[in-house]
């Protein structure tokens, strides 16, 4: 680890970033270096608006991920280096702002019951039936759910808020199939990693994504499927049935 990258990764643990937002900006800052082989200190604002068209042009991001990538060079250079930052010269993009794609309850069944484990199914299943963000769902605690009182506690989401979402009846007695069918119950994650839940540590986001990109292939799904469509579904269904 450089030293530099020392003094950002401080510097955003300081201010309790999220893990994920950790991760990303210090990715960011690090493609930056790669770019132009020197180090970000030794950079400026004509470098950040080369390597913002470069991002346009040739890698061909999204506004909203060139926006991200802005965001960790400024972090680094106003409260890790403790430059000035013109927000003139480097601007962020426009936002574009798209409708989600929503499937309908037959599809959202179909992707569900295509799940190729039953683990993935209840995963999924969990998903959609709480609205839940993927980060949330991996790191769910089993001290997360209340039976009781049919919720589940959501900690540290996004922006470190910590809320309640609902626990239907159905997904109980999903989760608690699940909790039987683990031969080693886990100490505190309900979805524990490696390929037998026995880790000491929660399974990966990317495994949800994986999770739900196969499920909607074997369901025949066409339309773009992601773990986030599950939370869009859930809100807009919930609206749909008043």
């Amino acid at each position: 680890m450089t030293h530099l990258r020392k003094l950002m990764l401080e510097e955003l643990e300081r201010r309790n970033y999220s893990p994920s937002t950790t991760r990303a900006y210090l990715r960011a800052v690090g493609d930056f270096a790669r770019y132009f082989k020197r180090s970000p200190d030794q950079l400026g604002p004509d470098q950040i608006r080369q390597y913002q068209a470069y991002l346009f042009r040739e890698r061909k991001l999204a506004p909203n991920t060139v926006t991200q990538r802005l965001a960790a060079l400024r972090f680094l250079y106003i409260k890790t280096l403790k430059q000035s930052w013109s927000a003139e010269l480097t601007p962020y993009p426009k936002k574009v702002l798209r409708l989600p794609s929503i499937l309908s309850q037959e599809e959202v069944s179909s992707l569900i019951d295509s799940a190729p484990t039953p683990f993935q199914r209840t995963r999924l299943m969990a998903l959609y039936a709480t609205g839940l963000r993927r980060a949330e769902l991996a790191r769910l605690k089993v001290t997360d759910i209340d039976s009781k009182r049919h919720v589940i506690h959501v900690q540290g989401g996004k922006g470190r808020k910590d809320r309640d979402v609902m626990l239907s009846p159905n997904l109980l007695e999903a989760l608690r199939e699940h909790w039987r069918s683990i031969r080693r119950k886990p100490d505190t994650w309900l979805f524990p990693g490696n390929r037998w839940h026995t880790a000491d540590h929660p399974i990966s986001t990317k495994v949800i994504w994986l999770a739900c990109k196969e499920a909607a292939q074997r369901a025949g799904i066409r339309k773009e499927v992601h773990p986030h469509t599950m939370r869009h579904c859930f809100a807009t269904h919930l609206l749909e049935a008043g």
